[in-house]
């Protein structure tokens, strides 16, 4: 990965993001063209693999942004510490020989945004303390960003939002803890993300918004912390679970309102969007895009599947990996699924839903159970009984999910923006 960009960023006094972000606008002055930064949500080893790849063809930067249920101190569930985590994504990088800038950070840190916190039913003293020792780690880890979210408080009755003073206040306590940690540790700069795309975080109204912003930089200021505000603000920008068309006037709104403050819009549940082309022409910063690419593993481990067969009814394999079976069981299993019920919805049964919410919900469930050891077995196999016939099955699966990213380069217009930075 490129360490002479962090050595420029540091003798700067700025983090690496800030650093490439501020190259950025300096080539968009010259040359008028507005750039985003792609996001890839790593919910698997395939998606780690990919986006790599995918970012070496359009000589571009990636960002990984990984959530605590992906990445945490207990392996979350992609099996990755934050130091594990690093170190894969810098052997990757190594194996295909990709230089190029790749940004690391967590997404959506904060009380009870981790799925496990919130069954446990941790208090708040408990969930914010856990949440700090993950900062904590990803700091010494070498993250480049940290996306500081509380907005979610479990002690709340149902239906009941989180005052928008109470947001502004579990923010700046948790920079403030990860500033403090990283001075006492000598490491270099990071940056920040604040804010969330759901409406229960209160910032969904336009004059909530501001206020949250007002606060937070009275906040900092007061602290003397004013050099580490966020580079994004995370904007609800028309896309969300089930929506997939980006509202650039509302992007461009919320741009205009944050430009004075030095930072950029970041969207979110930007899978599958219909004009990503729009992004940067809004003037967003930054998209995260991850469960689209779940769809694709499953999709290139369908394709497999559908070839084993052939393959099998021909008397070529001894026996078939049983994958599609291994990752429905597991997948309905974990109870995962649930979580993205609607209310009409029922959790008792799952083959009573509509064989199209059920085969949602498996594409959308497999991110929480790729690394179950009956699935990983079943991929061994699968991988296996494709070699036997000269089959190359990971190459099929990582270009099924490049082909998803490749697009997200184009649209942002960051091929051959490594060239530039």
């Amino acid at each position: 990965m490129d360490k002479n960009l962090r050595k420029r960023a540091r003798e700067a006094g700025l983090s690496y993001l800030e650093y490439i972000l501020e190259q950025l606008d300096q080539r968009e002055e010259e040359s008028g063209i507005k750039r985003c930064i792609f996001a890839a949500c790593p919910n698997s080893i395939s998606v780690l693999k990919a986006s790599l790849q995918s970012a070496k063809r359009a000589n571009a930067p990636i960002k990984f942004a990984a959530t605590l249920n992906q990445v945490d101190s207990d392996g979350g569930y992609t099996g990755f510490t934050p130091k594990e985590f690093v170190d894969t994504i810098r052997e990757e990088a190594r194996v295909i020989n990709f230089t190029g800038p790749v940004i690391i950070a967590i997404d959506h840190g904060g009380p009870w945004l981790k799925d496990k916190h919130r069954l446990e039913n941790l208090s708040y003293e408990e969930s914010m303390a856990a949440v700090k020792n993950t900062f904590e780690e990803a700091i010494d880890a070498g993250y480049d960003l940290i996306h500081v979210d509380p907005t979610v408080d479990n002690t709340l009755p149902k239906g009941e939002a989180i005052r928008i003073e109470v947001v502004a206040e579990r923010t700046i306590e948790l920079i403030v803890h990860c500033e403090s940690y990283r001075r006492k540790k000598g490491l270099d700069r990071i940056a920040y993300e604040v804010g969330t795309e759901e409406v229960h975080g209160g910032l969904a109204d336009m004059s909530v918004f501001m206020r949250f912003l007002e606060l937070l930089s009275d906040g900092l200021e007061k602290n003397d912390l004013k050099n580490t505000w966020p580079c994004f603000v995370v904007g609800k920008v028309g896309t969300d679970l089930h929506t997939t068309l980006f509202d650039p006037v509302v992007a461009s709104e919320l741009t205009k309102a944050v430009l004075p403050y030095g930072s950029k819009i970041k969207g979110h549940y930007s899978d599958s969007v219909d004009n990503p082309e729009d992004y940067p022409l809004s003037g967003m910063g930054a998209a995260n895009i991850g469960p689209e690419f779940t769809e694709r593993e499953y999709d290139g481990l369908i394709e497999l599947t559908a070839i084993e067969a052939v393959l099998f009814s021909e008397g070529r394999l001894a026996k078939p990996s049983g994958m599609k079976e291994r990752l429905w069981d597991a997948v309905i299993e974990s109870m995962r699924w649930t979580k993205w019920l609607n209310e009409e919805e029922s959790a008792d049964d799952f083959y009573a839903l509509s064989q199209e919410r059920q085969l949602w919900l498996i594409k959308t469930g497999c991110r929480y159970i790729w690394e179950n050891p009956p699935v990983l077995a079943a991929r061994g196999r699968l991988y296996a009984n494709m070699a036997l016939s000269g089959i190359k099955a990971e190459e099929i699966v990582l270009t099924g999910i490049g082909q998803a990213m490749d697009r997200y380069f184009h649209a942002f217009r960051l091929v051959n923006v490594n060239e530039l930075i």
